[in-house]
């Protein structure tokens, strides 16, 4: 059975954090990852928005949440979210130990305010 268009089930994550947070000493609030190559990017509730740029950019429009214990998908052309679906290559999560936001010592003090 094959995965669903947009879907790569074999590719394992990129790493444990937004590849371009992590590149430039940036900070996220929650992690995404695309669904499709494993591309690991922040929300577009952190400041950088690289998990929607990354889905732009790549044209890959499926992305999962990389949060501990969540399990949902999102459609960016269709803006359909999806409670669920196929598993992916492990890790299916940031480390649970990694703090939200994050990551440690790179988050500044006021980041709720950064947020808003």
């Amino acid at each position: 059975m094959s995965s669903p268009p947009g879907i790569d089930p074999s590719v394992p994550p990129s790493g444990t954090g937004c590849a371009e947070c992590d590149a430039s000493g940036g900070w996220w609030f929650h992690l995404r990852r695309c669904a499709q190559c494993g591309h690991i990017g922040c929300c577009d509730d952190s400041p950088a928005k690289h998990a929607t740029a990354h889905a732009r950019d790549s044209r890959h429009p499926m992305i999962r949440s990389f949060e501990p214990g969540e399990t949902w998908f999102y459609d960016y052309e269709t803006t359909e979210m999806y409670a669920s679906g196929p598993p992916l290559a492990p890790p299916e999560s940031h480390p649970v130990d990694q703090p939200t936001p994050g990551p440690a010592g790179r988050v500044p003090k006021d980041w709720a305010e950064r947020l808003g």
